[in-house]
């Protein structure tokens, strides 16, 4: 594996990346208060073309590839995790799905408008008693006379009640199926839901711990009825096409995770530069050194660990494993360089106002979305046979 990035993906990154520091820097404290997503920053993510990187040109994407992609979400969460996972999930979820699956009509009208940032998808997996378990989904979908009547409810779904959510992806219950080995259970498909539309409402935002500026919300669903054309893919193959969407998405998670990590590591330095106690700098400390030698090693092994899986993806090769691998290493190195930061800041580093605080306050949930620390130790576990 090549882990030199070449001269169009270093001019890429440092555009995010002066992008970062310029424009989303400088505002997110403010916004963060307010708990609201900048729909103006929003919009010139979208005009700088970041929503389409990994999508053709014929869609109105970018025609860059995957680790494009990486790139920018990893400099955007160096500066906050909220923006970040806007654009990761904008794509890997919200448009990935429907580009993956979508049948020409489907790719030909929803994809302009959010490949080109101007609109926002999410995708509705994630229930009250469902989410590791998707096969205990209970939001149905019936056909009747050539549409689909959806019922149910949906929690923690990203992008979703935004200004310029204009789809939302919905897995649910088609009707029942006997597997190759007998045994009967739940045919999970996955359907388009544009909206607004009648019967589907979007509840009030969460009062999260952190991700202030993520959009997240529940979601209702009373007889939301749209033509039978909206499924998504084959009917009965919502449950492998979401772990496919997922496996994906982990690898641009992990570059998110990275991005964290990366941002309190300069952070960290920088302040131990900077402070003087009794007349030195505190990085003059033995232990303040090592403490930031051990997260830059974190950094790294988090960086090679999805530019690795990232690699497999490209070249179409199994990286099923190797995404899980990045996913738990990257987690795990922002959850660790977060709590380092934040400790060498001192009390500095227990404000809101501070961005390692707010990285300490936000990296919890990495260990949490696009699959548990225990879904990944799961896959792995499977993937080298002991788990089944």
């Amino acid at each position: 594996m090549n882990i030199e990035l070449d001269d169009e993906h270093l001019a890429l990154a440092e555009k995010v990346r002066d992008f970062a520091d310029t424009v989303v820097a400088p505002a997110a404290y403010e916004y963060d208060t307010q708990r609201r997503l900048p729909m103006e920053i929003i919009a010139q993510m979208g005009e700088m073309g970041l929503f389409g990187l990994p999508f053709p040109v014929e869609y109105g994407g970018q025609g860059k590839d995957y680790l494009s992609l990486c790139l920018a979400v990893e400099q955007l969460s160096r500066v906050d995790q909220s923006i970040g996972v806007t654009l990761e999930a904008g794509i890997g979820l919200g448009v990935m799905p429907v580009y993956r699956f979508g049948t020409d009509a489907q790719k030909e009208r929803f994809l302009p408008g959010l490949t080109s940032g101007a609109e926002l998808a999410a995708f509705g997996l994630t229930e009250a008693n469902a989410g590791s378990d998707a096969r205990a989904t209970q939001t149905t979908a019936d056909l009747v006379d050539g549409e689909w009547v959806i019922n149910g409810s949906k929690q923690f779904i990203t992008n979703s009640g935004t200004p310029i959510t204009s789809l939302v992806t919905v897995t649910a219950v088609t009707g029942r199926r006997v597997s190759s080995s007998g045994v009967e259970g739940p045919e999970l498909s996955t359907i388009l839901v544009p909206t607004p539309a009648e019967g589907f409402t979007v509840l009030p935002s969460y009062d999260k711990v952190g991700w202030h500026t993520s959009d997240t919300h529940p979601l209702r669903f009373e007889n939301v009825t749209v033509p039978e054309e909206n499924l998504l893919g084959e009917r009965g193959r919502g449950y492998a096409n979401f772990l496919s969407v997922l496996d994906e998405g982990r690898v641009a998670f992990a570059a998110l995770c990275t991005g964290v990590a990366q941002g309190c590591l300069e952070q960290a330095l920088a302040y131990a530069k900077k402070r003087i106690v009794f007349g030195a700098p505190i990085g003059d400390n033995q232990h303040i050194a090592f403490t930031i030698a051990r997260m830059e090693a974190r950094t790294h092994a988090a960086r090679m660990s999805y530019y690795n899986a990232c690699s497999l993806l490209m070249a179409g090769k199994p990286f099923k494993k190797e995404a899980s691998i990045a996913k738990l290493t990257a987690s795990e190195a922002a959850v660790a360089n977060a709590h380092d930061a934040s400790h060498i800041w001192g009390g500095y580093g227990f404000l809101n106002e501070n961005a390692v605080g707010r990285h300490f306050r936000d990296s919890k949930i990495l260990e949490v979305g696009e699959g548990t620390t225990e879904v990944q130790l799961m896959i792995i576990a499977r993937e080298l046979g002991l788990v089944h």
